[in-house]
């Protein structure tokens, strides 16, 4: 029978895997992945992102060997390899079809192909409107989508034959110096668990909390998110099986509003599906005249959470240290550099590609431009996130302790901005200056002054 080579991307996965299916009903199977660092070089995997790549890797490679099989690893352009190997193997290949636009040349470069469906809810191009549109806009797209749900329920690891590559070249996982080695920022990544295992574990212990999901997903505070985003982004879990367990385990309704970021990811690949620069280039021609700053230091200073500001200043250290953000943070951060700073959005997102584990090209560049304002869709630009009103309004005093550790003494009433303290601040013992930043701006003065940016360009 003729082998069935299975071309493993963002999908390091077993179960509910169809293209595996597919291929383990057709003949023995082989198993791939590439390391293809020849993209676009502003969008190879990230530093954050390849330590999570190294242990998902290793995961998946000990559970293909446990079944007798073996993951065959190669660097290189992804569809030239691809080809070398199945002509070795005198191989079929089959792959999931992913949307990132790189992604599409490699599967196009890599020959005859067999593509499946399994990154997404629904393909991209199959939500439609009744005249066959596309959709640009969210709420619209979101109840076209929901026609086709619930997705099919998650299937099993199929039963596997293995092809014989004992011979086959494969590089060595530890060769490709995937992980940190000097100095090693990757200590605060402990509590992640990377593999398959690690994302069934965190669905399993999601589905436990997820009826309260709605109340307290924007509380930073508050372990009310899933965290399950590192694991959909390698497709370590599959998004049919997030969406049943979750519904499963509290209900449809109740499950809607976690349902509901499900689909806020799968629309990212809707647009970067219609739009593949959307990464680079507004989604809205008048931001290509928007007066950006150029203010490196202003910039490191967001970076390092340095800010003046507890609530970005918090997020940021929390992404350094662990890889990841609470999403309302995300927003925060990001309105603050581009709206607060003037600094170009895609500083932002490049910032973020590097150093989240959960990268994701059509969910980053959605996100930063609809904080931007220059997306297909987007919040308006006028809508500027006050940060200290909204470290308040969400609850943020002790996640501002947690990660800015310098402001730990001062009260709930004073931690959101230190600078109006007072008395307060003497009582904590901390001078702003020398052991907490003064604000890099003064956020009346800078929204007038993003008002006045846009106004200057808009007409």
């Amino acid at each position: 029978m003729t082998t069935q080579l299975v071309w493993f991307r963002n999908d390091l996965r077993l179960a509910d895997h169809p293209a595996l299916i597919a291929a383990a009903a057709r003949g023995p199977v082989a198993a791939l992945f590439v390391l293809d660092d020849e993209t676009p070089a502003h969008w190879r995997i990230g530093a954050a992102q390849r330590w999570w790549l190294h242990h998902s890797l290793a995961s998946l490679g000990a559970e293909i060997a446990a079944r007798g099989g073996r993951l065959i690893l190669r660097r290189g352009r992804a569809g030239p390899v691809v080809q070398a190997l199945a002509a070795e193997l005198s191989a079929d290949v089959h792959t999931l079809v992913h949307h990132e636009p790189w992604a599409l040349v490699q599967e196009d470069e890599a020959g005859n192909v067999s593509r499946h469906h399994g990154v997404t809810l629904a393909p991209p191009d199959s939500v439609r409107s009744g005249t066959g549109g596309r959709y640009r806009i969210f709420t619209p797209w979101w109840r076209k989508l929901q026609e086709q749900m619930p997705p099919p329920r998650p299937r099993g690891v199929p039963d596997l034959r293995w092809a014989d590559a004992a011979g086959v070249a494969s590089d060595d996982l530890a060769a490709w110096g995937l992980q940190p080695t000097s100095p090693d920022w990757s200590r605060g990544f402990a509590d992640w668990q990377p593999g398959e295992a690690g994302g069934a574990a965190r669905l399993t212990d999601f589905a436990r909390r997820a009826a309260r999901y709605d109340d307290t997903r924007n509380l930073p505070s508050v372990e009310g998110t899933s965290r399950l985003s590192p694991h959909l982004a390698v497709g370590e879990v599959s998004p049919n099986a997030a969406w049943h367990v979750i519904a499963d385990a509290v209900g449809a309704a109740a499950a809607e509003p976690y349902l509901r970021e499900l689909g806020w990811r799968d629309f990212g690949a809707n647009i970067i599906d219609q739009f593949p620069d959307h990464g680079d280039a507004p989604g809205r021609d008048a931001f290509n005249r928007f007066p950006f700053r150029a203010d490196p230091v202003g910039l490191r200073a967001w970076q390092r959470g340095a800010t003046g500001y507890p609530i970005v200043d918090a997020g940021m250290r929390q992404l350094w240290a662990t890889g990841w953000m609470h999403n309302r943070v995300r927003m925060i951060t990001a309105s603050f550099l581009v709206k607060h700073q003037l600094i170009d959005w895609r500083d932002g997102e490049r910032w973020f590609w590097d150093t989240l584990v959960d990268s994701d090209y059509g969910s980053n560049s959605l996100g930063w431009q609809w904080v931007m304002g220059s997306g297909v869709d987007s919040s308006p630009f006028n809508r500027i996130f006050a940060p200290v009103g909204q470290s308040a309004k969400f609850a943020a005093a002790d996640y501002i302790r947690r990660w800015v550790p310098e402001l730990a003494s001062l009260s709930d009433a004073d931690i959101h901005a230190p600078w109006a303290a007072g008395v307060g601040l003497i009582r904590a013992g901390v001078r702003l200056g020398r052991d907490y930043p003064a604000p890099v701006v003064e956020h009346e003065a800078a929204r007038a002054r993003a008002l006045a940016a846009w106004a200057g360009v808009k007409g």
